[in-house]
């Protein structure tokens, strides 16, 4: 298996609830910190509703390991951000034999 190329820098985010002023909870995001990434593109669609249209794109992101239960370590329904783009991830499992990398299965959302 090749070493994957970690050439991109993603920030890490969890979700945070904050109180909105009117007795009920807004989510927000907290960075807990900027991890180098290998990002692959996987399929993409387009499904529809009666409200809302969103572009999905299915993303294979590989970052170095972390142990179990450090912040560093992805989890799902935590995201990378890249800018203004959000990665949701949706799983994680360890790349190669050695335990030396992470594969995140994630998904791309945007308005279209």
């Amino acid at each position: 298996m090749a070493v994957p190329e970690l050439n991109r820098a993603l920030v890490l985010e969890a979700p945070q609830t904050a109180p909105d002023g009117a007795g009920g909870f807004a989510l927000t995001w907290g960075a807990l910190g900027t991890l180098w990434a290998e990002v692959v593109a996987g399929a993409g669609r387009d499904p529809a509703g009666e409200e809302v249209v969103l572009s999905s794109l299915a993303l294979r992101i590989t970052v170095r390991a972390a142990p179990p239960g450090a912040a560093a370590r992805p989890v799902p329904g935590q995201r990378f951000r890249e800018g203004a783009r959000h990665f949701a991830i949706l799983a994680v499992a360890e790349r190669d034999r050695d335990g030396r990398f992470l594969l995140c299965s994630c998904r791309e959302e945007a308005p279209i």
